[in-house]
């Protein structure tokens, strides 16, 4: 039986409004990456709002909000209505631009993920994917579900794979577990970083309570998850660690300053056409 892995730190994140930073690229994203940076957006939404047209490059974006429609458009040419458990993921490669727009009122609750793209990728072409729900890696366990948002997971002989290539050795999971249940997820060997942060209720990690905090922990080991009176929900990512440099723009990391000026660069002419309107 795989050892439990110990945690080695807890973090609040800093919060700006209904967005609190769990992971930043500055920051615990050097530790974690190529997890390098997480957002949880928890608030009161209404028709029109949402996150006005922005740019990326050399990183992929993954956005699962399980509670509201989201109207999204890109500059790959792509719009659409992403329906309540559906994941974006938006892979700018050397730049892109996206929006998102809520389309009901009530209060929503949501995750983006920045994951680090190696160089082979990070000035390529720019790709946006849009999941239904019913298109999300999903399996049953006992006293719940796992959706692999990245990567795959086994079960005895049966294995569940994202249709998503992140281009990166790494899963990322939302574990959901009704009361009294336990959930143990035994990572690849070689998946050397690892955090679980609670997303519903105050779900158990490894014997520590947790509420609305992110824990990373150490270098291998199992994770396991426990509900106790109430339902819980986990998000959890493991990966083999990035082995480049984080090179930060705004909205931008890349491996390399030269990449970074790249990206940059693309990301000013594609703002002049959208100014342009062409």
């Amino acid at each position: 039986m795989a050892a439990t892995a110990k945690i080695i730190s807890m973090h609040h994140g800093g919060s700006h409004g209904s967005i609190s930073r769990l992971i930043s690229p500055d920051a615990l994203g050097r530790e974690l990456k190529p997890f390098v940076l997480l957002d949880r957006f928890d608030g009161e939404v209404y028709p029109g709002s949402g996150f006005p047209l922005h740019p990326h490059s050399g990183i992929a974006t993954l956005t699962w909000q399980p509670d509201t429609d989201v109207a999204y458009a890109d500059t790959t040419g792509q719009s659409g209505v992403l329906k309540a458990g559906g994941i974006e993921w938006m892979n700018a490669g050397g730049g892109a631009w996206h929006k998102a727009t809520f389309l009901k009122k009530g209060r929503a609750k949501g995750f983006q993920l920045w994951v680090a793209m190696p160089p082979s990728v990070e000035n390529g072409p720019s790709e946006g994917l849009y999941l239904p729900p019913d298109a999300v890696a999903e399996c049953a366990i006992e006293g719940g579900d796992v959706k692999v948002l990245l990567g795959e997971i086994e079960f005895g002989e049966n294995r569940v794979t994202s249709p998503i290539v992140s281009h990166q050795d790494m899963n990322y999971l939302v574990v959901t577990l009704e009361a009294t249940a336990c959930w143990t997820y035994l990572r690849p060997d070689h998946h050397n970083v690892a955090f679980a942060v609670a997303s519903l209720g105050e779900p158990q990690i490894n014997g520590v309570s947790l509420k609305d905090q992110l824990v990373v922990m150490e270098e291998r080991g199992a994770i396991t998850i426990s509900s106790g009176l109430k339902p819980v929900q986990v998000l959890i990512g493991s990966a083999l660690k990035h082995q480049h440099p984080l090179v930060l723009g705004s909205g931008s990391v890349h491996t390399s300053e030269k990449a970074l000026a790249a990206g940059e660069q693309l990301i000013h002419s594609i703002g002049l056409h959208l100014q342009s309107g062409r």
